[in-house]
């Protein structure tokens, strides 16, 4: 007797469902369809028997493009930027694509005259980090045939608009968890602007975290600031000079983790002897100060990477499958966390029962 077949999803496969059910990157499988040669071969072989077993088509011939692409940013001026770059130009220079890049000083928004200067010389597309263009700038764009997709979105932005982007909840999930289970109780959060929303989901992560581990904390502890340097070593100069002072300080970004160990240094206080500190996006300088740095390793090349290419199949009147994709976070854990002082001799157990790990990442 046959035995009838199993019933099929009637929904058609898309990258980013493979990428989720092989545990894969969205990037990775991306690759694999295009060709590209930085693939493990057993990585390439499992995407590869994913796209079979799904009948995923590669589309086939897509219009050659020319033209260039616009990139702009909030603000231009950390290797938090440098790393966004990079994986725009991977793919730009791989499609014979120019980029012209700029920035708005600091604002979310556009203004006027750099929409005029837009719809005079008609890119292939813009793509906006940490920035987006308002709901007349969108229609204006779509009017022109202008796509635009926008990296890390500054806050709620329309379902309609293309985002790539991370789990910034998740981020603060993890980072704050790892040092609970390490056995810190009294935990400070340095975060970005409060009006933006990758600070407030991270700030979000970390009380969950307190939550879930039946533990409260202290809202005296919260601050918010910028992403910089003088953000981290002003607040956390002003944190760590309390009578009360916290054994562990999460950074919105390893640049404002710098700042802290600068505050740490000048208050005379060891890291991780006496303060653990745990920064966010694992730029290149975290693995290389002292202590290497504990941080949330965000995927930023990688988000670059896949909005780019995203924003070339727009202009190719390729519509993508999703609208939102957000790439996963990792813990890189260094050398900048351990147990606060009055555990330092015990190896406390996880809330989920297991012991912290020391020296992972790179």
């Amino acid at each position: 007797m046959t035995s009838p077949s199993p019933a099929r999803d009637p929904r058609p496969a898309t990258i980013a469902t493979i990428a989720e059910e092989l545990g894969v990157s969205v990037t990775t499988v991306s690759k694999v369809l295009n060709g590209r040669p930085d693939v493990a071969p057993d990585t390439r072989e499992r995407v590869e028997a994913g796209l079979a077993r799904h009948q995923y088509r590669r589309r086939s011939k897509r219009r050659t493009l020319k033209g260039q692409i616009d990139l702009v940013f909030h603000e231009l001026n950390s290797m938090w930027s440098m790393e966004i770059i990079r994986g725009v130009d991977a793919v730009a220079a791989a499609a014979r694509i120019e980029v012209v890049l700029s920035q708005l000083k600091g604002a979310h928004r556009p203004p006027e005259e750099w929409l005029d200067g837009v719809l005079d010389h008609r890119p292939l597309g813009v793509l906006f980090v940490m920035s987006s263009p308002s709901q007349s700038q969108q229609q204006k764009l779509r009017r022109a045939q202008v796509p635009f997709v926008v990296v890390d979105t500054d806050g709620e932005i329309a379902e309609s608009v293309p985002v790539v982007g991370s789990n910034n909840w998740d981020g603060g999930l993890l980072a704050t968890r790892h040092l609970l289970e390490l056995g810190h109780r009294r935990i400070a959060v340095v975060s970005g602007p409060k009006d933006v929303m990758c600070s407030r989901a991270r700030v979000a992560g970390f009380r969950v975290a307190h939550d879930e581990a039946g533990l409260t904390f202290d809202p005296g502890l919260v601050r918010y600031g910028n992403f910089y340097v003088d953000a981290g070593y002003k607040h956390a100069m002003d944190l760590l000079s309390r009578p009360d002072r916290p054994s562990a300080i999460f950074a919105g970004s390893d640049l404002q983790a710098l700042g802290v160990l600068r505050a740490a240094r000048r208050l005379g206080l060891d890291v991780p002897g006496d303060l653990s500190v745990v920064g966010y996006d694992n730029v290149p300088v975290a693995g290389w100060v002292e202590p290497a740095l504990t941080t949330v390793g965000q995927p930023l090349c990688d988000m670059a990477t896949v909005a780019t290419q995203m924003l070339l199949d727009l202009a190719r009147g390729v519509e993508p499958a999703t609208s939102r994709i957000d790439l996963a976070n990792e813990l890189v854990v260094r050398e900048s966390t351990a147990p606060p002082p009055s555990r330092a001799a015990v190896t406390p157990a996880a809330p989920g029962g297991r012991p912290p790990r020391r020296g992972e990442g790179r």
